[in-house]
């Protein structure tokens, strides 16, 4: 009875994660950046940070959208803009983040 206890506990484990994994837009062509270029509005406030225009997952694909200025989450930090990597099956964009 341990033993199945503990089976099925691994089992949900297992399963409970897989629903959590965030699952990767994989393209062999990297979209084309739009020729727009954004004029850049006034700061809200002292210690916003402008957030460069980059791409996004939406549908299946990645969409383009434009920069906006935020708050950093916490004295500090940084943020560090997004980037192509290339995989074997492709390139993934790994998004801009607050390091």
């Amino acid at each position: 009875m341990k033993k199945f206890a503990k089976v099925l506990l691994a089992t949900a484990v297992i399963g409970l994660t897989g629903l959590t994994a965030k699952a990767q837009i994989i393209v062999r062509i990297h979209p084309a950046r739009p020729a727009v270029v954004v004029a850049r509005p006034v700061a809200p406030g002292p210690g916003a940070v402008w957030v460069d225009e980059d791409w996004a997952p939406r549908n299946g694909t990645y969409a383009w959208h434009g920069g906006y200025w935020a708050v950093p989450p916490h004295p500090g930090a940084f943020y560090v803009r997004g980037h192509w990597r290339e995989t074997r099956r492709g390139s993934i964009w790994i998004p801009g983040h607050w390091r």
